[in-house]
């Protein structure tokens, strides 16, 4: 009797290159054993490579025996030549984009391609494979169900620390990434809005020097005074904690009334805004009902 397939066997019609298609095509962050059989097809079989450096893809690409027409596309350049790429594909031919490291369009600019290709019904596939956001929380041993991924940092001050104070009462794990020489002011900055939280600090993932530093804030600020910052992190924070957030609630010391005045002036009718109250306070929308209704 003849064994059935497994469900994810190998289907030869799903791994075909397609015309007027878009592959987002995962690369390693630094082992280059880490690129995928799927990964390595479709770079050799597009009609051409989308990269943020062609000089780097191209050492990629060479280590690999593939030999593929590029054109660059990155941050300064991706308005102009995405309506290049767009129209190649809308003339039937296939891309694969590729960043210098990683899953593209996870914080880079193919995010904006991928827009592009969807506003006029061009395909998009991605290749899945190395992330560093993914790998870092994997080791992180901070809670992995909930988290969120917000980036780089703005490098502009006023914007730096509204972020910050806009996410602090966020229960997920939060990840940022950070460049070495910036890692130091990151981190009092982030203990100024976050306090003393957990934090794994990791970098060179998947390279022959990766490190993985599980502490706090407090002691990352003091370990980085006497070692300096080397390579690229990726910095993940446990969320508040329910105490951190009953500490910063904007209605702490507002009056049942004033929270109740609050909510109406941001436009929500008098039940809806009473249900806010009482959702903000934990306790039941019939006792706000009661105490605002006394007189």
């Amino acid at each position: 009797m003849r064994n059935k397939e497994p469900r994810n066997a190998f289907h030869e019609d799903k791994n075909k290159i397609v015309g007027s298609t878009l592959y987002l095509v995962a690369t390693p962050i630094g082992n280059l054993s880490d690129i995928s059989e799927r990964a390595l097809k479709v770079l050799s079989e597009v009609d051409f490579i989308a990269a943020e450096d062609t000089r780097n893809s191209g050492k990629l690409l060479a280590y690999f025996g593939i030999s593929k027409p590029m054109v660059s596309y990155f941050e300064h350049n991706k308005r102009e030549r995405g309506e290049v790429i767009l129209a190649r594909l809308l003339a039937g031919e296939s891309c694969a984009l590729i960043t210098d490291a990683g899953t593209p369009a996870i914080s880079d600019p193919g995010e904006d391609l991928v827009v592009l290709c969807a506003e006029n019904n061009v395909p998009v596939t991605s290749i899945p494979g190395c992330s560093a956001v993914v790998n870092a929380l994997a080791l992180s041993a901070l809670p992995t169900g909930r988290f969120c991924f917000e980036g780089f940092l703005s490098t502009n001050k006023n914007e730096r620390f509204a972020r910050l104070n806009e996410i602090k009462c966020d229960t997920r794990t939060t990840i940022f990434y950070e460049a070495p020489h910036k890692l130091q002011k990151t981190l009092d900055d982030l203990y100024s809005v976050f306090g003393n939280r957990r934090i794994s600090l990791c970098r060179e993932l998947t390279k022959l020097n990766e490190e993985i530093l599980r502490t706090t804030l407090a002691g990352a600020i003091e370990y980085y005074k006497e070692n300096a910052p080397r390579g690229e992190y990726v910095l993940v924070i446990e969320g508040a904690s329910i105490s951190e957030i009953n500490e910063n609630v904007f209605w702490k010391s507002m009056s049942i009334d004033e929270h109740l005045e609050y909510y109406q002036g941001e436009g929500l009718k008098k039940m809806d805004a009473i249900k806010a109250v009482a959702k903000d306070r934990g306790v039941a929308k019939s006792e706000i009902y009661k105490l605002v209704n006394a007189d």
